[in-house]
């Protein structure tokens, strides 16, 4: 029987050249990337000024996580993911590029936007869940967390840049035309998956050929049957819930709250990034010192706590950085909970697995974003409905820490214990 890649590939704190060829290609996508976020919302505020049309796009955007999520975890786990994930990329390079194009002809309606959203968001479903499926067999086991670390750093770096470089351009470019950036890094980042000669698909035992169907239903019965694959679905799918208005108003917050320049929003989405990078570096570190349950949910509620001291600090710099900080505590959160799954999963199940989270976490993120822009509307207070999502949210993370999340250490496989520290007693 082979055996899993995930522990023979590399010694122990070496990523390896493709590892790090897979970073490259992933930080210049981010580059690009980083500025649709800010732009989209930037260009539907402009039409509308709606705290409505901004939950519709979001509810776009997340929609096809119910609609196609499980089947496209199924199929991940049957493709050539390097080959899946280079005809992703190529295939949002072009939906970006659509809306700079339509523009430019004067043809560009808000439903197109929403459109886009959809379809890019489709894709990146399939990408992310290929993504989260490779990196197994691009480093050892021992280096999941460092590697994941990497990762969503140098995503965050890039992020960083993005936005600054979008409020200049705004000077001389028209907000579509900037997205121009997010297409051509899509490209990008497909050469540089061209040029990794590894296999995304680890080498596995051979297992009889199944139905799609039955693929989806695998992946499901092992999350719910898995005590804490469970538990982290099941919270995320109410933290999702709960906490989709706050990024999804973050340009009508920034306005009405704090008076800020479409320059300022900017500054905005670039200080979350300098959280995420400062927080996902210090990733490994923490998780070499303390469990995971301690570091991930004691960054949830020390992010729900920051959540509602933003909603009443009337000043911009102290605002930003408040953001900052709970955004790297949430790539924190979400760092320590995905390598808890991928020390947990069996390779060939990953991609279904992945995807099953992703589901069971945005299902309802639609409808949370549209709960919140009605509640937005209806009360006036964008910093009340934020306050409300920092309590909420605070206590989720609280209920969960006595569910078998809190004490998840004692689940790992037994290969993954012996690459971790000795576990602390896991606490809130």
């Amino acid at each position: 029987m082979a055996t899993d890649r995930r522990t023979t590939e590399a010694p122990r704190g070496e990523l390896g050249a493709d590892f790090w060829k897979f970073w490259t290609g992933q930080t210049l996508s981010n580059l690009g990337s980083s500025v649709t976020p800010f732009i989209l919302p930037l260009l539907i505020f402009r039409l509308t000024g709606s705290a409505l049309d901004l939950s519709l796009a979001t509810a776009a955007s997340f929609l096809p996580y119910p609609l196609f999520g499980l089947v496209i975890g199924a199929w991940v786990d049957r493709v050539d993911r390097k080959r899946l994930m280079i005809a992703t990329d190529l295939g949002r390079a072009l939906i970006i590029a659509s809306v700079p194009v339509l523009a430019a002809t004067g043809t560009l309606p808000i439903w197109w936007l929403y459109l886009v959203g959809f379809l890019n968001s489709t894709l990146t479903i399939c990408f992310n869940s290929a993504e989260f499926a490779a990196i197994p067999s691009l480093v050892a086991g021992g280096d999941l967390v460092a590697a994941n670390g990497r990762i969503q750093a140098s995503y965050s770096a890039a992020a960083i840049i993005g936005p600054l470089l979008a409020s200049p351009l705004l000077l001389v470019l028209s907000p579509a035309t900037v997205l121009i950036l997010d297409a051509l890094t899509y490209i990008l980042s497909a050469l540089a998956l061209a040029l990794i000669r590894r296999g995304f698909n680890a080498e596995v035992a051979r297992r009889a050929s199944t139905s799609l169907r039955r693929d989806i239903v695998e992946g499901l019965c092992y999350v719910l049957g898995h005590p804490v694959l469970r538990a982290i679905s099941i919270m995320m799918l109410l933290v999702n819930f709960v906490a989709t208005t706050q990024v999804t108003q973050l340009v009508l917050f920034a306005k009405e709250r704090l008076s800020a320049t479409d320059a300022q929003v900017g500054l905005f989405y670039s200080a979350g990034s300098v959280g995420v990078v400062v927080l996902a570096l210090a990733a490994g570190p923490l998780r070499r010192r303390w469990p995971f349950s301690r570091v991930a949910l004691g960054a949830l509620m020390a992010l729900c706590l920051l959540s509602i001291a933003l909603a009443y600090v009337p000043w911009y710099p102290v605002a930003v950085g408040l953001w900052a900080v709970m955004s790297g505590l949430g790539i924190l959160f979400n760092i320590n909970t995905g390598s808890l799954r991928q020390a947990i999963v069996p390779n060939e199940l990953l991609g279904r697995v992945i995807s099953v989270a992703m589901v069971m976490a945005n299902s309802v993120s639609p409808l949370g974003a549209l709960i919140g822009g009605l509640a937005i509307e209806r009360t006036g207070n964008v910093a009340l409905v934020y306050a409300a999502i920092g309590a909420l949210i605070f206590l989720i993370a609280l209920a969960f820490s006595f569910t078998a999340l809190g004490v998840a250490e004692r689940y790992l496989p037994e290969v993954a214990k012996d690459d971790e520290p000795t576990p602390l007693p896991a606490v809130a």
